[in-house]
């Protein structure tokens, strides 16, 4: 059984917002479990609380109620933060540095000596894809580049759990399969990543669990490989019909699934398409999600 990299106990955290200053619960008995080693999608909708949850873990903001445990114990202090890498979503870097020099800056806060600085840094760039822009200003990078050199940022002190919010946000397709890469290579060098996000294609393909957050509670975790194995849950079959327009029909069985498909050869129609509907993490967000959206603020 794999250990605890991260577990959180009941967090509760409330903000006071606008001008009367309105109670929003951010987050509400919230219980999370990061096991070492793994890969796991923070899912949920625009408010649900993934980035309040990553700030408590951090030590940013201080819960009301709850804990936080890294390794098992009690996080306190700075020195468990020593151990944790974060990138936060849209990381903010000096435009006229270029990615050695903001490397370099970030090695001093940990207290590096030059040679070890250097060394990282040009380790890392090569591990990210971008040592052949070492030397180009950030100002000219995209936002892909600049999220690649967040994750590079986040490795310098060489931690073993890196935690990234919305790091896909914003990301062309070549950005994100970029960006998953590198979070795959971070879990084969024996690191735990925690990552939110609302793409769940990006969670299907790079992570072990994903856990569903609405409304600042943790709903349901869920192994990932389990749930794209599931048994199909019914078959989808489209037509068209005589006038060219296409019509879709699902069946609950296989055997009456290939009636229809049979009736529908027999009538001279045209077949379309005939797949097989096995539960995915859409089907388990969306009815999570189900009552659960309309209540911000309340």
């Amino acid at each position: 059984m794999n250990a605890l990299a991260i577990r959180t106990n009941g967090l509760y955290k409330t903000y006071r917002t606008g001008f009367l200053h309105k109670k929003f619960l951010a987050l509400n008995n919230l219980n999370l479990e990061v096991k070492q080693g793994e890969i796991l999608g923070y899912l949920g909708p625009n408010g649900a609380g993934k980035t309040t949850t990553f700030k408590i873990i951090l030590d940013l903001i201080r819960p009301e109620k709850g804990e936080v445990y890294i390794w098992g114990k009690r996080a306190y202090g700075s020195s468990y933060r020593q151990e944790i890498g974060f990138l936060p979503d849209n990381p903010y870097f000096y435009d006229y540095l270029t990615p050695l020099e903001s490397l370099d800056f970030y090695g001093k806060l940990f207290n590096f000596k030059k040679s070890e600085r250097i060394e990282r840094s040009r380790e890392l760039l090569l591990w990210v894809g971008l040592d052949n822009f070492k030397d180009r200003q950030l100002r000219k990078f995209s936002r892909g580049m600049l999220q690649r050199l967040g994750v590079a940022q986040a490795l310098i002190n060489n931690p073993k759990i890196l935690i990234l919010d919305e790091p896909m946000l914003g990301l062309d397709p070549m950005g994100r399969r970029e960006l998953r890469d590198i979070i795959i290579k971070c879990k084969e060098n024996g690191k735990t990543v925690i990552f939110s996000t609302h793409i769940l294609s990006d969670v299907e393909m790079i992570c072990d669990r994903a856990a569903i957050i609405f409304n600042g509670t943790v709903h349901d975790v869920v192994s990932v490989e389990k749930t794209l194995e599931t048994e199909i849950q019914f078959y989808e079959v489209i037509y068209a019909n005589t006038t060219g327009k296409h019509e879709l029909i699902r069946f609950k069985e296989y055997k009456d699934a290939m009636e229809g498909v049979e009736n529908i050869n027999k009538q001279g129609l045209k077949m379309i398409s005939f797949n097989p509907h096995r539960m995915n993490l859409e089907d388990i967000f969306i009815k999570q999600a189900e009552g659960r959206i309309n209540r911000w603020g309340k």
